[in-house]
């Protein structure tokens, strides 16, 4: 068994490479070989956001506080808030992050392949944001 205290692993800054606006991210978890799984709390300001980006095992989203958006390639924004949970099939290009007045915080649970858990695009335009 481990336990990992709330505060024992430090916040982490969006890089500005794969995140538009203010993002934190707190660590919650990674699995060890051979399980493959990973976690973490993002919180991302107004008007935050991520990069087009895909998992190659799909992804998780469960939203805790505030209000988000989230969209697919193609498809429309659609609106998160508490509660709500979002998957992302493995391969599917989408992007994710606050609304533009409110912030929004999810936890985030995605696995690795080879190592990796996610694929980073182009950044979401500020038109693609409105949108």
């Amino acid at each position: 068994m481990e336990i990992r205290r709330v505060g024992s692993q430090a916040s982490g800054k969006g890089s500005s490479d794969y995140f538009t606006g203010t993002v934190r991210i707190d660590p919650l978890f990674e699995a060890t070989d051979p399980a493959r799984v990973v976690g973490a709390n993002v919180t991302f300001e107004p008007g935050a956001r991520t990069a087009w980006h895909t998992h190659p095992l799909g992804q998780t989203l469960i939203v805790t506080a505030g209000q988000g958006r989230v969209q697919r390639w193609g498809g429309q924004i659609e609106e998160i808030n508490p509660g709500d949970v979002v998957w992302f099939p493995p391969g599917e290009k989408h992007w994710h992050g606050a609304s533009p007045t409110t912030a929004m915080t999810h936890i985030a649970i995605q696995e690795r392949l080879d190592g990796k858990t996610v694929d980073w695009m182009e950044q979401v335009s500020e038109k693609q944001y409105e949108s």
